[in-house]
């Protein structure tokens, strides 16, 4: 990993200064109170801890063919992280990251990298391109492997006003027509399918740090 990349903290409140400048502070404020709700929240009871098995599910790739994650592992250890989805400018912007400063790492050891939110397959297949991820990304329609996870949440009725107010229509994006989210988390799997180390965050606007990551897979 290259030490003088940004941290995807610092690249957040980049973010969060531009888009104070481009959107109105009205439509914002929701994210905020959001956002805050959810730090105070903290994580939610009955996360799994390392040593359970990691959940699996009906999954889909790209082109909306069935999959899972073991077929995705193929028998290797894994870094799963799951993400809202490619309308989510904190998704793309830590995706981005994981492209750039674990990949390379990764790559090396032998351990595989994917990416799972409730988009639909075409949604996934944009989140790749756009950010010409070379690693898996999935769709898991209806949060199965989330929901298994305990990290599910979805948005306060005033966040979903701002959402309509961007043109976001997060239930018109998932696969099963809700607007139920994963609280975005990074899961270290080992080659037999086991939970070895998981970070959940409440607060969408946090994301594990790629040299978490890397800590977490030495430990490994």
């Amino acid at each position: 990993m290259t030490t003088s990349a940004p941290t995807i903290a610092e690249q957040v409140a980049t973010l969060t200064e531009g888009l104070a400048a481009r959107a109105p502070a009205e439509v914002l404020a929701p994210f905020a109170r959001e956002r805050a709700d959810l730090d105070a929240g903290g994580l939610p009871a009955g996360i799994p801890t390392p040593g359970a098995p990691m959940p699996d599910g009906k999954l889909l790739d790209v082109r909306g063919e069935p999959t899972t994650l073991a077929l995705a592992r193929a028998g290797r250890a894994a870094v799963v992280v799951f993400y809202r989805g490619a309308w989510c400018p904190y998704c793309n912007l830590a995706l981005r990251a994981y492209q750039q400063q674990l990949v390379p790492e990764l790559s090396a050891l032998g351990i595989a990298l994917v990416a799972v939110s409730p988009q639909k397959p075409d949604g996934s297949l944009s989140m790749r391109e756009t950010n010409e991820l070379t690693y898996t990304v999935v769709s898991d329609p209806g949060n199965q492997v989330a929901g298994q996870l305990g990290i599910l949440t979805a948005p306060t009725d005033a966040a979903r006003g701002s959402q309509a107010a961007l043109g976001v229509d997060v239930a018109g994006l998932n696969a099963d027509g809700t607007d139920t989210l994963p609280m975005p988390t990074a899961v270290l799997v080992d080659a037999g399918g086991t939970i070895r180390w998981i970070d959940v965050h409440p607060n969408y606007a946090t994301r594990s740090e790629p040299a978490e990551i890397l800590a977490a897979v030495a430990a490994l």
